[in-house]
């Protein structure tokens, strides 16, 4: 269920920050949220993949995390990253 680093390197130039950013908190949600869509495609067609469901909630988790550090940080930038990504209707 790995990302491509072609895929990887696509999300890293959409949601970097700066020039040289790699690993800003948008960039980890951008990623996390890539990995999660997978993972959802995936269960759809193997329900009873109950290890697979487990590591989506631990991601569902982490990105939750950083989502509220951003929105600590900056309520617009939150509301941006948000939208761009679709997540939160």
């Amino acid at each position: 269920m790995a990302l491509t680093q072609q895929r990887k390197q696509e999300i890293i130039t959409q949601y970097q920050v700066h020039e040289t950013d790699t690993g800003s908190a948008d960039v980890q949600v951008a990623m996390l949220t890539a990995r999660i869509n997978r993972l959802s495609e995936h269960l759809q067609s193997n329900k009873k993949d109950h290890s697979s469901r487990r590591g989506l909630l631990k991601l569902i988790g982490q990105r939750k995390r950083l989502l509220s550090y951003i929105q600590e940080e900056s309520r617009d930038r939150y509301q941006a990253l948000i939208a761009r990504l679709g997540i939160r209707g």
